[in-house]
């Protein structure tokens, strides 16, 4: 058993590569362009990256922070609506990424009130160095498509 498992297995650069990994899978990494994904093959999930604080092709860096959280997910739920005919209560997991933590409260509250009336998706908060146009937020989600 060990050997079919090295046989399954190579040495590639120091990094173990399992070769029974789907060909879908290899095709989502290798399709990757830019700093985001390209969805390839077919699956009842919907990927939904970069959404920022934009109003009319403009990023809102300037405004506060509640400001922008409300805006960004405004855009999240048009983008659910006008692409996938889907809503927040589709969004199985939410990731919030600030340029400052102690914003965190603040979105905490803008999060509570989007999602009041579903089950809260699993979501995380990270801190980041900077984002695209100077925004403080930025959301990716994974929302169902069923």
């Amino acid at each position: 058993m060990a050997q079919k498992q090295a046989e399954r297995e190579q040495k590639v650069t120091g990094i173990t590569v399992d070769l029974t990994l789907s060909e879908e899978s290899k095709r989502q990494r290798e399709g990757n362009t830019g700093a985001f994904g390209k969805r390839t093959g077919s699956s009842d999930l919907l990927f939904v990256e970069g959404t920022l604080p934009k109003d009319d092709g403009e990023i809102l860096n300037m405004s506060s922070i509640d400001e922008q959280a409300e805006v960004a997910f405004d855009n999240l739920e048009s983008k659910l609506s006008e692409r996938w005919n889907r809503t927040l209560a589709d969004v199985m997991k939410l990731e919030i990424q600030l340029t400052d933590p102690d914003d965190g409260k603040i979105v905490d509250e803008i999060y509570e009130s989007r999602f009041g009336d579903v089950e809260f998706p699993p979501r995380t908060v990270v801190g980041v160095c900077s984002l695209p146009g100077g925004a403080d937020i930025q959301l990716d989600v994974i929302a169902a498509e069923e």
